[in-house]
């Protein structure tokens, strides 16, 4: 008798776990996810071609992503997730030729390319 009532209990206290109803009004905590390098505008306006790479570094930062094939390639990229669930992404390319920035491509305006 005692088993049976255990049982149904243990029963019962499982089955009322898995239907946890939604409180109207009350949602749970999502903190903000941001990944990468955040690049402003205002540090891209910072960025003028000719800048040897650690000119560039000091302003930017160290890139995300360096390629052994393409040393002459710097990628920043840069994604966040709001707590709302909004999401925004940037990607920005920088080119050096010689050691020196040669041009800048990607989400950001550039002053060289005057976008």
């Amino acid at each position: 008798m005692v088993r049976a009532a255990l049982a149904g209990s243990l029963l019962f206290a499982s089955l009322a776990a898995c239907g946890v109803p939604r409180i109207p009004g009350i949602t749970p905590y999502q903190p903000e996810i941001q990944q990468g390098n955040y690049v402003s505008q205002e540090m891209i306006s910072q960025v003028k071609p000719g800048m040897t790479r650690e000119q560039v570094r000091f302003i930017l930062g160290t890139p995300l992503l360096t390629d052994i094939f393409h040393a002459d390639r710097w990628d920043y990229v840069y994604w966040r997730e709001a707590e709302n669930g909004k999401r925004e992404s940037r990607r920005l390319a920088l080119f050096f030729d010689d050691g020196k920035l040669a041009r800048i491509a990607g989400d950001v305006a550039s002053p060289a390319t005057g976008r």
